[in-house]
């Protein structure tokens, strides 16, 4: 019996020094600068430096020629919250060996841009930011792709600059309902701020599973996972979770859905009918949170609101279809592209 013991907690002992050792020698999970210094876009990275608000600041881009036989035509490819211009790299792709030009930023407050310790948010404001980095670079006429808050910075574009739109699309947009007006217990800035001081990869990944990818997790997924965890959780941590919590506000308080009928280019929009994403479902009451973020359903309700408008569902497809099946997505958006 004391033979037994004895190598029981031997066993343990050496069990605990192997782990001990592993956990000495993994790979730490990637850290990424303010600007997200350290991440390897797909396309060189170029800056635009410009004045806003009495602040200097620059914006990442990356401007991608035609790999194809060049149509003459740009594509703007407008990031969501929890994504970067990187994230759009398949479509990118796409896009230019089907000839386009492909211009791709990441918005002040995100990814490779400047994170202000002061900004007053706004779509107008990230919109006219947009533009100027299109006029300094001799894009009179574009195509606007924005995905989910995206969408509603795509939204405001082409209200404010009607006859540089030549057509607008929206993946999976955000804010087709106004969640305060249905319900939704409005965060303070200093409570988000407190929220995304805490940003995880663990947490990202379990969210983005359940929202965006209806419970479908694909290891191309995680690159983006770290991506976010890596810059939030960065020398730049306090400010990139300040900045992040400001965007919140401005997603929350600013709806744009009211003005979808005022929107006079081509629209597509493009659904995975499966998504549930609705900013703060996470502390609405049950009652509200059980109707709202329904995509099969605001979908629908989107395209009778815009005038000239084009519904394509992906069912059972969540939040991103470019990623989930980026086939099926390119081969539809190639298609409408080509009818306009």
């Amino acid at each position: 019996m004391r033979n037994s013991s004895f190598f029981y907690l031997s066993a343990l002992l050496l069990s605990a020094a192997l782990s001990a050792s592993a956990a000495e020698t993994a790979p730490a999970a990637p850290v990424y600068g303010p600007e997200l210094q350290g991440f390897d876009y797909p396309y060189p990275l170029k800056h635009y430096a410009f004045e806003s608000q009495g602040k200097q600041l620059q914006m990442g881009y990356m401007d991608v020629a035609a790999s194809g036989k060049a149509n003459g035509r740009t594509a703007v490819l407008l990031h969501g919250k929890n994504f970067c211009g990187a994230t759009w790299e398949q479509t990118i792709k796409t896009l230019s060996t089907a000839g386009y030009r492909v211009v791709a930023p990441d918005q002040i407050g995100f990814c490779s841009s400047s994170k202000p310790e002061q900004y007053q948010y706004s779509f107008q404001q990230l919109a006219i930011n947009t533009h100027a980095l299109l006029e300094q670079l001799g894009i009179h006429k574009a195509i606007i792709v924005g995905h989910s808050t995206g969408g509603m910075l795509a939204t405001r574009y082409a209200l404010l600059y009607p006859q540089q739109v030549a057509q607008l699309v929206m993946v999976n947009p955000i804010g087709l309902e106004d969640w305060k007006a249905l319900g939704v217990p409005y965060r303070t800035v200093d409570q988000w701020y407190q929220r995304e001081l805490k940003l995880n990869a663990d947490d990202v990944r379990s969210y983005e599973t359940k929202t965006y990818y209806v419970g479908q997790w694909k290891p191309e997924y995680e690159r983006w996972v770290t991506m976010l965890a890596g810059l939030n959780q960065g020398p730049g941590h306090k400010l990139v979770a300040w900045n992040s919590a400001l965007i919140y506000d401005m997603i929350f308080t600013q709806p744009v859905f009211y003005e979808f009928k005022n929107l006079s280019v081509p629209t597509l929009l493009m659904i995975g009918d499966a998504d549930s994403t609705a900013i703060s479902s996470d502390i609405a009451p049950p009652e509200v949170k059980a109707k709202i973020g329904k995509y099969n359903v605001l979908g629908k309700q989107a395209a009778k609101l815009i005038p000239q408008s084009t519904l394509i569902e992906f069912t059972g497809m969540g939040h991103a279809p470019q990623m989930e099946d980026p086939e099926a997505f390119h081969k539809a958006l190639l298609g409408w592209l080509a009818k306009q």
